[in-house]
């Protein structure tokens, strides 16, 4: 017999599988001894109240072996000879286009600009050791996408449950955690996730599939008719000219910047996309137990790292807490020199001193002037520029404590923190755009009344979180994906402007691979 039971237990017993055998055998009066298995099918904790409970979705098999999988496993046919697509760019967009294409018998084609996720490490500790910016291998641009190194959560808000659940399934068919599946806000962590991506590359290649790393698009091929027919490209470590033949699908991520810029140039139809910016607001992990687990002794043995998640609404717009990092890091993310960016991760075990998350601002394109739809873009870029002047044009990041800066004051000295090039006192309350800098004050005001200790000199912001999405949306046309005024091109992921983390771009990857083959079918 199989059964499926919601139980909510204290955080004790979630921990202890024979306390919680025993737990379940009283409330389903049956004999404990008749369990012979169970999963977890859903978890989360529940932390509204001074008791902390642990709410638990269970199947639980009575007198019986499972029969069914753990998870689904998808199959990848051989496509070598196959009809081929390009796939641009390495993050989850590009890697899940590239597996559901092989489903579909395409051969694809990856180009990613950076280095393999391995490689990339020694490039990314260059950043902090050396204060030095690959522009083609940093935390955004690589094997892996921007997610790889920095935290590899895969919350998401679509209502495609469906959807979901077959991403999570093929990332444990690569070697993420089982736990992925039940968590409520699953979360592989940037020392496992690199291994799942390298499991998915191996997939796409033992199936016929081809990835070149280090190889920068250059161009787009077209015909006579409009229609996309490949892209010229260069292998950065020869300088040797490439030309690829076949639909593309563009997944090259938030950050491309020359990409945009490429596009534009080209009469490719672009609009300008509203974006959110802000800090890193970095506390110490022991702190945020306190708060969030309404405990003085923390979070204690049994339950993890605590998060939080607040949003308002200041002066019209949204004002949140964004990529929330328990017992994580902060990061230096600029993708070229000249510039400081900030990001957030953490290791699966989420066992760090400090908690952060992106503290940051919606901002609408008509909250800048301009007409250009690269406008979001170039401010975005300018206050980077900004950023990087404060910090004595350094990797060292500009940085205030918390209460200093809602009450408009200088941090004389600054506390602790995970951020490894550094920071240096600076007022972001006099530099930063008045229009973030109102909204923060006024968001953060409300966050401290709703978790008293929260807005607390403990706190240091570090600037500057600017790259939480896209600046631009390549229009495509909502009935098959493509661009609307380039057959052969789909626009993907979150670099497109149509999704907003790993899972949502995986989804859209796959829904883009679908129309791309259908594309070819028609050829």
């Amino acid at each position: 017999m199989v059964k499926e039971y919601q139980m909510r237990v204290r955080p004790e017993v979630a921990a202890d599988h024979t306390r919680l055998l025993s737990y379940l055998a009283q409330e389903m009066a049956i004999d404990a001894r008749t369990i012979t298995e169970t999963r977890i099918l859903r978890k989360s904790i529940d932390a509204r109240q001074r008791t902390v409970y642990v709410n638990l979705s269970l199947r639980v098999y009575i007198n019986e072996q499972p029969q069914d999988p753990q998870f689904a496993r998808t199959a990848y046919p051989d496509v070598s000879g196959r009809p081929e697509a390009i796939v641009v760019g390495e993050g989850p967009g590009g890697l899940f286009a590239a597996l559901r294409l092989i489903e579909l018998g395409v051969r694809p084609i990856i180009i990613e600009r950076g280095k393999n996720v391995r490689e990339r490490k020694k490039d990314l500790a260059e950043i902090s050791r050396h204060q030095k910016v690959n522009p083609e291998s940093n935390y955004c641009f690589g094997e892996g996408g921007a997610g790889a190194y920095s935290d590899g959560k895969l919350y998401t808000r679509s209502k495609k449950r469906g959807s979901v659940d077959r991403i999570l399934n093929i990332f444990c068919q690569h070697g993420a955690p089982l736990s992925i599946l039940s968590d409520a806000h699953p979360h592989i962590g940037t020392d496992k996730l690199p291994g799942v991506i390298e499991n998915i590359r191996n997939t796409i290649i033992s199936s016929g599939g081809e990835v070149r790393h280090q190889t920068h698009m250059d161009s787009l091929l077209t015909n006579a008719r409009g229609e996309v027919t490949g892209i010229t490209a260069t292998r950065l470590e020869t300088d040797e000219k490439l030309t690829l033949h076949g639909p593309v699908i563009l997944a090259t991520g938030h950050s491309a910047r020359d990409v945009y810029s490429y596009l534009y140039e080209a009469g490719v139809e672009l609009e300008a996309k509203g974006i959110a910016v802000g800090v890193r607001l970095e506390h110490p992990a022991e702190l945020i137990d306190k708060i969030q687990y309404h405990n003085p002794n923390g979070r204690g043995k049994y339950l993890p790292a605590a998060e939080y998640s607040f949003v308002t609404q200041a002066a019209g717009r949204g004002v949140y807490s964004f990529c929330m990092c328990p017992g994580g890091f902060i990061i230096p993310a600029a993708t070229a020199p000249g510039q400081i960016v900030v990001n957030g991760m953490s290791p699966s075990n989420r066992g760090g001193k400090w908690s952060n998350s992106g503290m940051v601002v919606e901002t609408r394109p008509e909250d800048i002037p301009g007409d250009s739809p690269l406008k979001m873009m170039h401010w975005q870029e300018e206050l980077e520029r900004q950023c990087w002047q404060q910090g004595n044009m350094r990797q060292t990041a500009p940085a205030q404590r918390m209460a200093d800066f809602v009450n408009s004051r200088l941090s004389y000295d600054l506390p602790e923190t995970s951020y490894a090039p550094g920071l240096i006192s600076s007022p972001l309350h006099f530099w930063m755009p008045e229009h973030i800098v109102s909204r923060l004050r006024e968001g953060f005001l409300a966050f401290g009344r709703r978790s008293r200790g929260f807005l607390t000199n403990e706190a240091v912001m570090i600037a500057v979180e600017t790259r939480t999405s896209a600046p631009v949306r390549v229009v495509r046309d909502p009935s098959t994906l493509m661009q609307t005024s380039l057959s052969g091109l789909f626009p993907c992921g979150e670099g497109a402007g149509y999704a907003g983390g790993i899972v949502s771009a995986a989804i859209d990857g796959e829904r883009c691979a679908e129309m791309c083959a259908q594309y070819l079918e028609r050829l």
